[in-house]
């Protein structure tokens, strides 16, 4: 039986990456004392490593596909090709951006004030890369961790270039944004000889529409309804669908049943002003895909 081997990130994107397959409809058991999970699909095999590694190994072929951040493909300038975009992070489902930060009370106001400054990143080359188009030198240096309290301990470093969602952690490190480095999403990507192989190809494409349908469900409802013909218009007007609502005829002439996809936070505004234009039996239901 043929395999697509498959790479997972560990750490800030295991969770969320888990809970985007198992809607996508893969259930991924993880075993805290391997590297290799249970996936529910004979023909997968994955392994978890860090986001940094991933698009080296899918490039060298240990790999056929992965999931990681674009920062670490362009990091490692890995010669990989792209299936899809999923823009989702940690946390939420906004772009991660990497930012140039320094201490509440640093002098430096601005990129150019790091000129002859040290600055400490996992990001070296995408730093020092920005630095380059700003014509900044600067020193930058590769940072094993703990990057935020690096640059609060004095004579260590002036500046770092960390990744963030919220910017919740760096206030609460005492930290200031200079400037934004760059933005960054999860990518589904794939070894290029891997590529080529029929087989290993359509099993990587049928992943990606899965998994992107699965994000595009994220925060959509499905909604249902039974709407008498004279109050038709009224309704269709509150609709704020994906596309044209599906409107079908009923046993009873009189009657349609009406049936939309919409986003959840409109909801709870919306049910309260359908009911007062004629729709009976309302229902909301979740969603786990939706594909375009």
């Amino acid at each position: 039986m043929p395999v697509l081997k498959v790479g997972l990130p560990s750490g800030s994107l295991q969770e969320s990456t888990l809970n985007l397959f198992a809607k996508a409809g893969y259930r991924i058991r993880v075993n805290q004392r391997s590297y290799t999970p249970s996936i529910d699909d004979p023909e997968l095999e994955g392994l978890f490593l860090r986001a940094q590694e991933i698009a080296h190994y899918v490039e060298r072929g240990v790999l056929d596909v992965g999931l990681t951040g674009q920062d670490w493909i362009l990091e490692h300038n890995a010669d990989v090709v792209e299936i899809a975009e999923l823009q989702y992070s940690k946390a939420t489902t906004r772009p991660a951006h990497w930012v140039i930060a320094v201490p509440e009370d640093s002098p430096v106001q601005s990129v150019k004030d790091l000129q002859g400054k040290r600055i400490a990143t996992e990001l070296v080359n995408g730093t020092r890369n920005y630095l380059k188009d700003q014509g900044v030198e600067a020193e930058v240096e590769f940072s094993w961790g703990s990057t935020e309290a690096k640059v609060r301990v004095p004579g260590l470093v002036d500046a770092i270039a960390e990744i963030t969602e919220t910017g919740s952690s760096l206030r609460a490190n005492k930290l200031r944004i200079v400037d934004t480095i760059s933005e960054t999403t999860p990518r589904f990507f794939a070894n290029k000889e891997s590529w080529e192989n029929p087989w290993k190809r359509e099993k990587a494409q049928n992943i990606a529409t899965l998994l992107l349908g699965a994000f595009n469900a994220e925060d959509k409802v499905g909604l249902k309804m039974n709407v008498e013909r004279g109050n038709l218009d009224r309704v269709v007007k509150l609709l704020p669908s994906l596309n044209n609502p599906t409107i079908s005829n009923l046993f009873d002439g009189d009657w349609v049943a009406i049936e939309v996809i919409v986003d959840e936070r409109v909801v709870r505004d919306i049910i309260p002003q359908l009911k007062k234009v004629g729709a009976e039996g309302i229902i909301e239901y979740p969603l786990n895909k939706v594909i375009y």
